[in-house]
């Protein structure tokens, strides 16, 4: 079975917006099925797009499963079944033997940008980057699930 273990941090705005970063890829991601021990998501990126399947958390672990599928077919089906939606442009921070996948959050999710890290192992050390901030991952607010459905902008 895969499995997902991550983290998910708040980001200071001022230390990220002074930082020298890679080109972002923008997302477009849209829920076929958005329940509290399941969803189903289409993501259409810059260059391709996913389907992927995950599972309810225990902690900061849950069941993944993700596969590549054509672009085109991506956009028809996220414009065709998907219920709720987020766009975001994602930026990929290498930091001392991580990596760091940084949301900035387009439409009504504007003004939150969300730091995450993807573990081998839960209890799995590394080191925060100086930018990054209060720790989100048992907050289900901040789950792209939830955003596409009851927006930042909205709390």
């Amino acid at each position: 079975m895969g499995q997902e273990i991550e983290r998910k941090f708040l980001v200071d705005h001022d230390k990220w917006n002074a930082l020298k970063k890679p080109e972002g890829n923008i997302y477009k991601q849209g829920y076929i099925l958005n329940e509290d021990t399941r969803t189903v998501r289409i993501r259409v990126t810059n260059n391709t797009a996913y389907i992927t399947l995950k599972g309810a958390a225990d902690g900061i672990s849950r069941s993944e499963f993700e596969y590549e599928i054509p672009k085109l077919q991506g956009s028809e089906i996220l414009a065709e079944f998907a219920t709720s939606s987020v766009e975001k442009t994602r930026y990929n921070i290498s930091y001392k033997g991580h990596l760091w996948e940084v949301d900035v959050f387009e439409g009504s999710n504007k003004g939150l940008i969300v730091a995450e890290i993807e573990l081998k192992t839960e209890d799995e050390s590394f080191e925060n980057p100086d930018w990054v901030t209060e720790e989100v991952s048992y907050d289900s607010r901040y789950t792209n699930a939830m955003l596409s459905v009851k927006p930042y902008s909205r709390w």
